[in-house]
């Protein structure tokens, strides 16, 4: 069994209307999302900016209620708790957010940041409490002086390690990692990177990595997942996407990653015209307005992920396993 298990997960936000209007309409941020995350894996989430990738991520730990379908962890459904028995779960699911200025709170020292979630749950105070966070540092690279100061006196890499340190300290099993390093350098990057890969093994945890970088998510993700508009459009193991995309926005994607070396010629794919709106998305296949392979069916009928013998789906008429079969 699957540790997590997403079935036709939906978020609709409201649009419009003030207190006397009427509602103007809905963004469908999460359209009908269907996905599986296995233990001890990273899925990698990857998409442009606005399609739904943290909204999704999210919704699944219920930080956002979402609009309609089924969030399975462990065989429980999520959606279907009250607050008390949701509170008791979040010790399993916990999340690494993107801003590691924005996501700590400046009145708080790093001790009372990391231990917090241990008073909550009630699982250490006092001494003990004072130990366990002076482990969760030390396991994240920070030192034992650190405890007494404040998120103001760290960079911006060593704040990311003190949220990695306070989503750990209640030992959880999955982790939804809401693009951890798209706001470090480079260098920076790097080392948390390898910091996640190894609390991975250390701690047998399962990462959801949310990302828009597709260099990053190729050297962290088992698995990747290509989201559009709210949708999947392709999902498959790391270095089947990466050598044999089928999905013309995967394509589309991999084709603006540089590559190192200068004497290699790579084809630019560009696409056309600009993202649709996701309050109107378009008839069919949301992503034919801008696909240099659509056909009429494509603006007709929306096309269902689909999978082939090595359990590569795709969401497309024109490339899916039907076709190519």
């Amino acid at each position: 069994m699957s540790l997590l298990e997403i079935r036709n997960l939906k978020k609709y936000f409201p649009v419009g209307g003030g207190f006397f209007a009427r509602r103007g309409g809905e963004v469908k941020a999460v359209d009908g999302v269907n996905l599986t995350v296995e233990e001890g894996e990273t899925l990698g989430l990857v998409g442009e900016s606005g399609c739904g990738k943290s909204t999704f991520g999210r919704t699944l730990l219920r930080l956002v209620e979402p609009t309609e379908g089924e969030v399975l962890f462990q065989g429980v459904n999520l959606l279907k708790l009250s607050q008390r028995e949701m509170r008791e779960m979040r010790r399993q699911m916990q999340i690494i957010f993107q801003d590691p200025y924005a996501s700590l709170n400046p009145r708080m020292r790093v001790g009372e940041i990391v231990g917090e979630g241990l008073e909550i749950h009630k699982l250490a105070r006092g001494n003990k409490k004072r130990d366990r966070v002076m482990e969760l540092l030390n396991q994240v690279g920070l030192k034992e002086e650190h405890y007494d100061r404040y998120p103001h006196e760290f960079s911006g890499g060593q704040r990311q390690r003190i949220g990695i340190a306070r989503a750990l300290a209640v030992n959880p099993k999955f982790i939804v990692a809401d693009e951890p390093v798209s706001s470090l350098d480079v260098s920076i990057q790097a080392q948390i990177i390898n910091l996640l890969q190894e609390l991975q093994e250390k701690m047998h945890l399962t990462y959801l990595f949310i990302s828009h970088d597709l260099r990053v998510v190729e050297h962290i993700s088992h698995r990747v997942a290509i989201m559009y508009l709210g949708k999947i459009v392709e999902i498959a193991r790391s270095e089947t996407i990466y050598k044999d995309a089928k999905h013309p926005y995967t394509r589309a994607l991999l084709s603006a990653v540089p590559i190192p070396d200068p004497g290699r010629k790579k084809e630019r794919i560009i696409l056309e015209g600009d993202v649709p709106s996701p309050v109107h998305p378009p008839p069919g296949c949301s992503f034919h307005p801008r696909c240099g392979y659509r056909e009429k069916i494509c603006s007709e009928t929306l096309p269902q992920l689909e999978f082939n013998a090595d359990n590569h789906g795709t969401s497309c008429h024109v490339f899916g396993p039907r076709t190519a079969g």
